[in-house]
C-alpha cells in the first residue's frame, strides 16, 4: 500500500500529465477534471459504474474534509464530477488544481485498498500510455522489440490467472451447494459465495482489460479461455 505522500505525488503526476498533453484549444475544461474523467473511464472498468460511483463519492467526502473547496461538488449516478470546474477554475495560482489533486489522491488511495497496489498501478500505467500515445505519435523500435520478447510470458501469466479465476468459480458453487445442505447457514454461505463470484468477474475483466492492452498478447491466448467468461 503506496503511504499517503505518495498517493498526492501520483495524482499530481496524472494532472501534470494531462496539462502537458493539452496541446490544443479544444481543451477547455482544467487538467484535474480531464486527468479524472481519465481515471473514470480506466478504473471504472473493473468494478461498474455502480462501484465506481460509491468509491468516487466516498473519496469526495474525504476530499473535503481536507479541502472546504471541493464542498460545492458533487458524485453523478454515473461517477462523473460536477461543480470541480467551477472550483478549480475560481482558484489562485498558488492553488491551482490543489483540490482537484486532493480528491484524485482519495480516489486512488481507496482503488489500491480495493483492487491492490499492483493492479491499481498497471491500469494507471496504461492510462499513462494512452497520454503518451496522444501526444508522441512515434514509435521506437527497441520497445516494440521488447514487447515482442514479454509476450510469450505475459500469455503464460494470463493463463495461469484464468486458472485461478475458473478455481474461484468452482469454490462460489461448492458453497452454495453447503448452502442448500446447512439451511441454518443459507444466507451467510449464499453471501460469501457472492463475494468470491463478484472478485471472479472483477479478475475476469482486469485480464480482459490487459490482454486487449497488449495487443499481441490476446493472439497467445488460447481461445479456449473465452469460456471463463460470463
Amino acid at each position: 500500500m503506496l503511504p499517503p505522500h505518495k498517493t498526492r505525488e501520483l495524482a499530481r503526476s496524472l494532472v501534470a500529465s494531462e496539462a502537458d498533453a493539452a496541446t490544443t484549444p479544444l481543451h477547455t475544461e482544467p487538467a484535474t477534471v480531464r486527468a479524472y474523467e481519465r481515471l473514470r473511464r480506466q478504473l471504472g472498468a473493473p468494478v461498474g459504474i455502480d462501484g465506481f460511483q460509491a468509491l468516487a463519492s466516498r473519496a469526495l467526502a474525504l476530499a473535503k474534509s481536507e479541502s472546504p473547496r471541493l464542498s460545492t461538488v458533487q458524485v453523478t449516478p454515473n461517477g462523473g464530477l460536477r461543480g470541480l470546474s467551477e472550483v478549480e477554475s475560481q482558484a489562485k495560482t498558488d492553488e491551482d488544481g490543489e483540490a482537484g489533486i486532493i480528491l484524485i489522491a482519495q480516489l486512488l488511495g481507496l482503488f489500491l485498498t480495493f483492487l491492490g497496489e499492483a493492479t491499481t498501478l498497471r491500469l494507471i500505467e496504461d492510462l499513462r500510455l494512452q497520454s503518451d500515445i496522444r501526444t508522441v505519435s512515434t514509435t521506437s523500435t527497441a520497445d516494440t522489440t521488447n514487447s515482442a520478447a514479454d509476450g510469450p510470458a505475459m500469455a503464460a501469466a494470463f493463463e495461469d490467472l484464468l486458472l485461478e479465476i475458473d478455481r474461484l468459480r468452482s469454490v462460489s458453487e461448492r458453497i452454495e451447494t453447503l448452502a442448500d445442505k446447512h439451511p441454518d447457514m443459507e444466507d451467510g454461505l449464499v453471501s460469501v459465495a457472492g463475494n468470491i463470484r463478484s472478485i471472479a468477474s472483477v479478475l475476469d475483466v482486469f485480464t480482459l482489460i490487459r490482454s486487449k492492452a497488449g495487443g499481441s498478447q490476446e493472439d497467445g491466448l488460447n481461445p479456449e479461455t473465452n469460456r471463463y467468461m460470463n
